[in-house]
Formats: structure tokens, sequence, C-alpha cells
């Protein structure tokens, strides 16, 4: 693929990914793994720990944003950061281990579920 596709390809990933963030609070990585595996050609598990790195900064972005609007609870958010932190440092010490089959097929079900709650407000 010519580098200028290549990276219009990758804008237009990441505009989706921030626009599901800005929206929805998170959810970028809905977009940016199968994007990155099936438009940008990535292995599976490069697009899930790529889409950790893109996710962080957008993240802190909508953060910035809901806060000066006055839309976080910073005490109730403590302890799920907390908690968070421990399981992004389990995950990431175990993720090179897991194979792709099962972490595609976990992500499945995430999104399924998600979506399920979703359609039913749950």
């Amino acid at each position: 693929m010519r580098e200028k596709k290549k990276t219009i390809r990758r804008a237009v990933t990441g505009a989706l990914a921030g626009a599901a963030n800005g929206f929805f609070g998170a959810g970028g990585g809905l977009f940016l793994v199968p994007l990155f595996t099936k438009w940008l050609k990535m292995d599976q598990r490069r697009a899930f720990a790529t889409s950790v790195a893109v996710i962080f900064p957008l993240s802190a972005v909508s953060l910035v944003i809901y806060f000066v609007k006055g839309g976080v609870d910073v005490a109730g958010a403590l302890p799920l950061l907390l908690g968070g932190l421990a399981g992004g440092l389990i995950a990431g010490r175990v993720f090179g281990r897991v194979s792709v089959t099962l972490l595609r097929r976990g992500f499945g079900l995430l999104i399924l579920y998600g979506g399920i709650r979703a359609v039913l407000l749950l």
C-alpha cells in the first residue's frame, strides 16, 4: 500500500476512534482493532497493542473535556483507576502468552455483550 494512502487510512481510522471516544466516553478500540487488521493489514496482536497506545491519548483528551464540563466523578473514579491499573499491569504481562484466537474470541464476546446491552438498554 502506498504511504500516502496508508497515512490517509490511518487518519480516518483515528478520526472514527476519536469520535467514538468523544461520544461514548470510550470504545475507540471497537473501531481500531477491526480497522487495523482489515483496512491497514496489521496482524491481530499488533492491532490490539497499538489500539491501547492510541486510545490512551484519546481518553485523556475526552477526560479533560468531561472534567471541564463537570461530568467526572473524581472520588468514584479513583478506586476504578486503581483496579484498572492492576488489571492493565496483569494483562500487559500475560498478553504475549495468550493465543491470538483467544484474544479475538474474547474481544468478539466483549463487543457482543456491549451491543446486546446497548440494544436492550440494560
